[in-house]
């Protein structure tokens, strides 16, 4: 669920954090750059774990930033971040956000955006209005002619069916849902899955 990547990076340093230990001024300008950020096939952006290695910075005419490049025979900035990309086929366990005919929305807390369509919940399952929440569906797993709900009281153990990076619209309605960089579809169709009291 959780890996180290070593990536390099161009960095300009404003010339207000030149009084501060260089490594402690890098590491506030990675985390504004990187941390809470999706990048395409890699993943979220937990933290910056550590700074692998720094170059001499490069002061450019008229600027007073230290910029931290190839540019003019310096080095990139190298350093290693924790990256959340869940495997295809990790179970992972979940709170319930949402529920909708289309299937369900579920939250890790620090990430929100994994999705179980209706086909991949349990089979049979079927939906009924929602008492609490009039905008909202209940699913309901028929087994051994007992009803078994997903209400959200309970966390859910999904399955990653998988991991997708979308590219970015070029313009969205108003009414639309906010763009995901992320999407994880996850399924509840195995024993094991779904509300954790289903299987105590």
């Amino acid at each position: 669920m959780f890996y180290l990547s070593e990536i390099e990076h161009k960095l300009r340093l404003p010339p207000h954090l030149l009084n501060l230990p260089l490594n402690e001024a890098i590491k506030g300008e990675l985390e504004g750059l990187f941390v809470d950020k999706v990048i395409a096939n890699l993943g979220l952006i937990i933290s910056i774990y550590d700074i692998r290695s720094i170059d001499d910075g490069f002061i450019y005419p008229s600027e007073g930033a230290s910029t931290y490049t190839k540019n003019h025979g310096v080095l990139q900035v190298k350093f290693r971040l924790v990256v959340f990309r869940p495997f295809v086929g990790e179970v992972i366990t979940a709170k319930l956000k949402e529920s909708k005919a289309e299937g369900l929305r579920l939250s890790l807390g620090f990430f929100d955006d994994i999705y179980v369509p209706a086909p991949l919940l349990p089979d049979p399952s079927r939906s009924e209005p929602d008492p609490e929440n009039k905008n909202q569906v209940r699913w309901i797993w028929k087994f051994d002619e007992l009803d078994y709900p997903i209400d959200g009281i309970d966390e859910i153990r999904f399955q990653v069916h998988n991991v997708s990076y979308p590219s970015m619209p070029l313009e969205q309605d108003k009414d639309s849902k906010p763009f995901a960089p992320m999407v994880i579809k996850g399924s509840l169709d195995a024993d094991g899955l779904g509300p954790i009291s289903w299987w105590i």
